[in-house]
């Protein structure tokens, strides 16, 4: 799959001598949706700026749609589309004229049909008379994603789109997103959500300090460095792992009901039969065993934890 965005070397540097962009590099293909995970503070919103061209960078190169970001500034800006983290909209102005105007300032003709479907996918059509003042927080953010989708852009930047909106909202969200991604839209989506990222999310970018720790596939990333926890519940509550067990990373509960077991998925061995036989031979009798997987979360927090050390 061909890039759509293509970052080289990018920085920025303020004037106040912060680097907030280290040299990014970065390929997001066509079609995709690339979740762009970091701590507050790692560069997330300076790189959409840079690419939306709202902030200038100091350093590197750029291109979406193979056109450069500042060389050929209005060709690719007319490509992006952006829904910021700030809700900044005219507050007297009516719903459907602050989306037709947004049209209008990409040189797009008039579509009244596509700002109802639009409209309409996002719950705003009964509000299309509405002034923006008269809106709720969320209202005003479905307005912020009409905005951004009204010119029918190639790419869409999504800089915490849910981020303190009801579960209605990011329902409809999402179910727009997945018909972007079947038009082939390309979607860059930054989010404090990460389970939404791991339930959405084609690819993971992870950024922190300015510059990018890893871009993988997600499934191979979770696969890679997810590991496993066995968790095994007993018949009757411990006291104590007992001594014979000590070999294992076995954490109990407070109420000594159960006992934890985490495991690479990728080791040759697992290790969990002979556990199983040892807790037998401790005396122990098992009620039941379950697993579960590391979250995406989990993975997230422990890569910027070891970039932190």
């Amino acid at each position: 799959m061909a890039a759509f965005v293509e970052v080289s070397g990018l920085e920025k540097t303020y004037d106040d001598g912060f680097q907030a962009l280290k040299g990014v590099d970065l390929e997001i293909r066509e079609g995709e949706i690339l979740a762009l995970l970091g701590p507050n503070g790692a560069g997330k919103t300076t790189l959409i700026s840079a690419l939306c061209g709202i902030t200038t960078p100091t350093g590197g190169t750029a291109r979406v749609g193979g056109h450069d970001i500042e060389a050929e500034y209005r060709a690719a800006r007319s490509l992006v589309g952006l829904v910021p983290q700030e809700i900044a909209l005219e507050p007297f102005e009516k719903v459907i004229n602050t989306v037709r105007f947004s049209r209008g300032l990409f040189g797009k003709g008039r579509d009244d049909a596509l700002v109802e479907k639009i409209l309409r996918q996002l719950s705003l059509w009964d509000k299309r008379t509405n002034q923006i003042k008269e809106l709720s927080g969320g209202m005003k953010r479905r307005v912020l994603i009409a905005k951004a989708l009204v010119h029918e852009p190639r790419v869409l930047f999504l800089d915490e789109p849910t981020a303190g909106v009801d579960v209605e909202l990011r329902r409809d969200m999402w179910e727009v997103v997945e018909g972007l991604r079947q038009d082939g839209v390309t979607i860059i989506l930054t989010t404090h959500y990460i389970e939404e990222a791991e339930a959405i999310a084609d690819r993971v970018a992870v950024i922190a300090h300015g510059e990018i720790l890893l871009v993988e596939d997600k499934a191979a990333l979770m696969q890679r460095m997810g590991r496993k926890s066995l968790r095994i519940d007993l018949v009757e509550p411990v006291e104590a792992v007992p001594e014979s067990l000590s070999d294992y990373e076995l954490w109990k509960s407070p109420d000594g009901q159960s006992l934890t077991y985490t495991y690479d998925t990728n080791a040759e061995r697992t290790g969990i039969a002979r556990l199983v036989r040892e807790l037998t031979e401790a005396g122990l009798v098992i009620r039941d065993i379950q697993t579960s997987q590391s979250s995406l979360e989990e993975i997230f927090v422990g890569l910027v934890k070891e970039d932190a050390a």
